[in-house]
């Protein structure tokens, strides 16, 4: 969930071009770099980080505009992002990373992998942006012109109090038919706590104009897709994902066409969260039964030459945990 008060125990810093870049840094072993999703923070991965620090050095920073990291005016497209986080990278000594997206999270892993592929070993996409255009008509209303305006209304102190107080009460309903709707709204209300902070909001609304319009997302990898044909992929979704389509997930035919899907029951948009056990080990046996991709210069160059000439092939399997 969002944080952005009082630095947490085990947060780092690092100012790379003058801009402060708050992550976590834990465990051993080959890199993982955890990306979050819009509006989010590095705590969404707090049910899975101590699992897989058991066996991989984990990285998990906040995107520049969200939790602990500054906000300021910059570039928040997904190139941005890709460049920021190879940075990130680089000061920190590492040079290869299996990246693991989350939502908004997925399109920065697809756009690093695209642009860094020499230091992308395997992409996860968590139900990711990037693989359709629909998305929660709630996301499209950042952009609208009175946003800002009625944010800064809704998240005076009172009112804000009795908002988040509502979500998370609703987020506590139990299991019926109602439950797909409810079960995400703790992480809205940390979301709607987060954007009494008037930079924030400005982060975020020139993040969505990035990325979506009226019609929905504007950015696919799709076109891109077959540089990546040597790039180990995995995507996990939630089957009652109310942000994005779970029917996206059928689209990673298009990125990989040897891409494993897995959709989990019981599950919203925050899969990792839902299932923090069955994620990790779902990551763990990626990351232990694929090689990791190895960057070809010259073959790079043939595929730009010829194109994508090729239908997307069928996945491999989809399954259902």
């Amino acid at each position: 969930m969002p944080n952005d008060g009082d630095a947490a125990a085990g947060v780092e810093f690092v100012t790379i071009h003058g801009k402060r870049r708050a992550f976590v840094r834990t465990g051993s072993g080959p890199a993982l770099l955890l990306l979050h999703g819009l509006a989010c923070d590095r705590t969404t991965w707090d049910a899975v980080i101590p699992i897989l620090a058991k066996k991989y050095t984990v990285i998990a920073p906040d995107l520049l505009g969200h939790g602990l990291s500054d906000k300021p005016r910059a570039d928040y497209t997904l190139g941005g992002y890709a460049n920021g986080m190879r940075d990130l990278m680089t000061v920190l000594g590492i040079d290869k990373v299996t990246v693991v997206g989350h939502s908004f999270g997925g399109g920065v892993a697809m756009q690093f992998a695209y642009q860094f592929p020499e230091r992308t070993q395997r992409v996860m996409l968590v139900a990711s942006g990037g693989l359709g255009p629909e998305v929660t008509p709630l996301i499209k209303l950042i952009q609208a012109p009175g946003w800002e305006g009625a944010m800064r209304v809704l998240t005076l102190p009172g009112i804000r109090h009795l908002e988040t107080t509502a979500l998370r009460a609703l987020a506590s309903y139990g299991r019926g038919p109602l439950r797909k709707y409810t079960r995400d709204l703790d992480e809205a209300a940390a979301i709607v706590d987060s954007w009494r902070d008037r930079r924030t909001r400005f982060a975020i609304r020139h993040l969505v104009r990035a990325v979506i319009d009226w019609q929905g997302q504007i950015i696919t990898s799709s076109d891109r897709a077959y540089l990546t044909e040597t790039m180990p992929m995995a995507v996990v979704w939630g089957r009652e994902d109310q942000v994005i389509p779970v029917r996206h997930s059928s689209n990673a035919a298009a990125l990989a066409p040897e891409a494993t899907v897995t959709v989990l029951t019981d599950s919203g948009h925050f899969p990792h969260r839902d299932h923090p056990e069955e994620f990790a080990r779902l990551l763990h046996d990626f990351v232990s039964s694929t090689e990791p991709a190895v960057y070809n210069r010259a073959r790079f160059r043939r595929l730009l030459r010829q194109g994508s000439a090729a239908a997307p092939t069928p996945l491999m399997s989809v399954g259902t945990a």
